[in-house]
C-alpha cells in the first residue's frame, strides 16, 4: 500500500474527503519527522514508539576493497512495533 491507497482507505472508513485526510496525514508525518529530529519520540499505544537512536563511530570494511575504514556517528530513525502490533500481525495468519 502507498500513501495514496493509504489517503483513500482511510477516507472510506472515515467518510471524509481525500483532500482532507491527505491534509492530516502530512500533518502527522510531519510531525513525527520534527519530533525525531529534535531527537524526542513519538508514542502510539497499540501501535508502536517512534524515536531515534545514536549509532557511535566504528570501524568497517568497504565490502568493495575489503579495505578498513571508519564509519562517522550518525542519528538513526528508530521504530518499535508495540506487543499488541505484533501480536496482531502474528494471529492474522491464523
Amino acid at each position: 500500500m502507498n500513501k495514496k491507497e493509504l489517503i483513500a482507505a482511510v477516507a472510506e472508513i472515515s467518510q471524509l474527503t481525500l483532500a482532507q485526510v491527505e491534509t492530516v496525514l502530512n500533518a502527522a508525518l510531519n510531525t513525527i519527522q520534527k519530533t525525531m529530529i529534535d531527537q524526542g519520540s513519538v508514542s502510539l499505544p497499540g501501535f508502536g514508539n517512534f524515536g531515534t537512536k545514536v549509532r557511535e563511530e566504528r570501524k568497517g570494511r568497504n565490502p568493495a576493497t575489503g579495505k578498513e575504514m571508519m564509519i562517522p556517528k550518525a542519528i538513526v530513525p528508530l521504530f518499535k512495533a508495540s506487543s499488541q502490533l505484533k501480536e496482531s500481525v502474528n494471529n492474522s495468519k491464523e
